[in-house]
């Protein structure tokens, strides 16, 4: 039986291209639903979703904005429509995946509907941006980006290779069929690869105890991607011990996790553990890339294309008073591990990064600020020794087992 693919698009100025995806996906036995987010009347095809019905789900009028004829508002309004009405077609059972096709603003408008959508939903963008930076559009959503190669604009010798391709993509991820397997409770950990060995000691730990275990790279948009997971409800347990993405957001490294880093389980009352893994670095691309303010600090080239940053002391006591206060607004259990002989690989005795002092900044800073019933246990040894790891992960455990089950 055939699914039902949603395209998404500005009809009035695409309708040809959007009538050639629709026939290479009938095709293929698969039905349409046709989402019109243009300005003017639409061309070639009839929309099953009129353009009013998205700007009436923005609280607008499309016929004012139409008349003044300003693109960046009408892109603003259609965005924020196909923000909150694609998501409850999807919920209605409407469609079963979608795909869109644009330039800068089409993109816009398709992928703040995709965004909008679940983890899992087949998303295909086609797009004339898609060979560079696209992280502003995609975020920390599953869609597939695809190169236009050429405009957008008619069906042509390339356009029709790339447009049925696209086409055949969107019908194949529909098709599939996925397996689940057991539906395991899941524990999301945060890794960088100077706390890979704690992480993998620990992930050994709760998989013999049943969880399943997703792990995240810990370069600011797997922060932030492990931060929508954990807002999702699919989770049930936080192992968040490499939390190194605030040292980027304070300092103007490159793996930022933004400003929301370590609040999800917070305000969802997931169970956590947290530790300052990697916070002793600030990453950067090659030595040339470093920051003039910052050539005469420590700092360690990791690979060719990586050079890390020590983090000073004082620095340390400001990321122990974000830290607190992040955590201060948890609504479920949570505990603070400090592992007193470093942070991670290069943090420990002998190593480029050891600087005791600059740690216990962190530690002092955290403990002042940290609510009172927040517990927080020290340990001298080092992030990535099996005595962190198993203490790290048997404290997540009892704090999954403390949490109340819904009635």
């Amino acid at each position: 039986m055939g699914k039902t693919i949603a395209l998404l698009g500005t009809f009035d100025t695409k309708g040809v291209e959007y009538a050639f995806v629709r026939k290479c996906i009938h095709d293929r036995g698969h039905a349409t639903l046709l989402i019109d987010a243009g300005i003017d009347e639409p061309r070639e095809v009839e929309p099953d979703v009129p353009r009013a019905e998205i700007a009436a789900a923005a609280g607008g009028n499309l016929e004012s904005v139409a008349a003044r004829r300003d693109r960046g508002e009408a892109v603003a309004l259609m965005a924020r429509g196909v923000e909150i009405l694609v998501p409850r077609l999807h919920a209605a059972g409407a469609f079963d995946g979608i795909l869109a096709l644009g330039g800068t603003g089409g993109t816009s408008v398709g992928c703040a509907a995709m965004r909008s959508l679940p983890l899992g939903v087949p998303k295909v963008m086609v797009s004339t941006v898609a060979g560079g930076n696209v992280s502003g559009y995609v975020g920390v959503s599953d869609i597939v980006m695809i190169p236009s190669i050429v405009d957008v604009s008619g069906v042509n010798r390339v356009s029709r290779e790339v447009f049925a391709r696209a086409a055949g993509a969107v019908c194949g991820m529909v098709e599939a069929t996925v397996e689940l397997g057991d539906a395991k409770p899941l524990v999301v950990a945060s890794m960088f690869g100077n706390t890979t060995r704690c992480v993998e000691a620990a992930k050994a730990i709760f998989e013999k105890a049943g969880y399943e275990v997703l792990v995240f790279h810990a370069t600011g948009i797997g922060g932030r991607t492990m931060e929508r997971l954990i807002e999702s409800g699919r989770v049930d347990g936080v192992f968040d011990v490499t939390t190194t993405e605030w040292a980027d957001e304070m300092l103007g490294g490159v793996l930022a996790g933004g400003p929301n880093r370590l609040e999800a389980a917070a305000r969802c009352g997931v169970p956590a553990v947290v530790a300052p893994g990697c916070l002793d670095m600030v990453n950067f691309h090659a030595p040339d890339t470093v920051p003039d303010a910052f050539r005469e600090r420590i700092l360690y080239r990791h690979n060719p294309n990586i050079t890390l940053m020590r983090t000073t002391p004082d620095e340390c006591r400001r990321l122990g008073r974000i830290v607190a206060e992040k955590l201060s607004g948890s609504t479920g259990p949570v505990t603070v591990l400090l592992p007193r002989g470093g942070w991670s690989m290069i943090d420990a005795p002998e190593g480029p990064f050891w600087w005791p002092e600059a740690d216990r900044a962190f530690d002092d800073a955290l403990k002042a600020a940290l609510r009172d019933d927040i517990a927080v246990v020290e340990l001298d040894v080092n992030i990535n020794d099996p005595e962190f790891s198993r203490l790290a992960a048997d404290t997540l455990l009892k704090n999954m087992a403390s949490k109340p089950k819904p009635v």
